[in-house]
């Protein structure tokens, strides 16, 4: 058993050698799935323009964020932090989930950092029909009911959300065939639906006193 559950290694060297934020510094941490670490690779000018630092780990559930978010979100101290995960729970990557569960671990990572003066930017999950990798589960209902409760909280909280899921759903709730080469992650037309979606967010958010 791999007993760095959360995966804290990963980016343990990266986090140590980077600097703290200038006072003008507009630093970004974006925390996610393969979603969020294969963007950097699919897209690179995106993150080299917004100022954005990369804390996506593949296959990663919510609780494992969670346990590493102090170290890949917290102690970097950026302006904003955006979250996009939940996908990897609905499947059970690490075991069975709840919405409530998801819910729990989303809403407390925001909440950490709230108190840590870092601005949240709150994502939805974007759609799919199927996972290629545990073909029994049939994800489309529970991802649009989460989805749904990730857009509730933010609004009764004055939280930003951004609303992937509608921009690239198709009719039968999956990930549209242009934007996906496997049904689950963006290829670099689906990034390029996500980046102003999350630049016009981060403006916002930037902008917002």
């Amino acid at each position: 058993m791999n007993e760095d559950w959360p995966y804290l290694k990963k980016y343990q060297q990266e986090n140590a050698e980077l600097p703290l934020p200038k006072p003008d510094e507009n630093r970004i941490v974006f925390m996610g799935d393969s979603i969020t670490e294969f963007w950097s690779s699919i897209q690179p000018s995106f993150f080299l323009k917004q100022n954005c630092i990369n804390r996506g780990i593949s296959g990663q559930t919510t609780p494992q964020m969670l346990l590493r978010f102090r170290a890949d979100v917290i102690n970097l101290k950026p302006k904003l932090v955006v979250l996009l995960a939940g996908g990897n729970d609905i499947a059970g990557n690490t075991g069975p989930s709840t919405l409530k569960m998801i819910q729990n671990n989303l809403f407390s990572m925001i909440e950490l950092a709230q108190v840590h003066h870092i601005k949240p930017i709150l994502c939805s999950v974007l759609p799919a029909n199927h996972f290629y990798w545990k073909p029994k589960e049939k994800p489309a209902d529970t991802i649009i009911a989460l989805n749904k409760s990730l857009r509730l909280y933010a609004e009764t909280n004055s939280i930003l959300f951004v609303d992937y899921y509608s921009q690239m759903v198709d009719q039968d709730k999956g990930l549209k065939v242009d934007y996906t080469d496997d049904g689950v992650h963006p290829n670099i037309k689906g990034y390029e639906i996500m980046a102003p979606l999350i630049e016009k967010t981060i403006e916002l958010s930037l902008n917002k006193t």
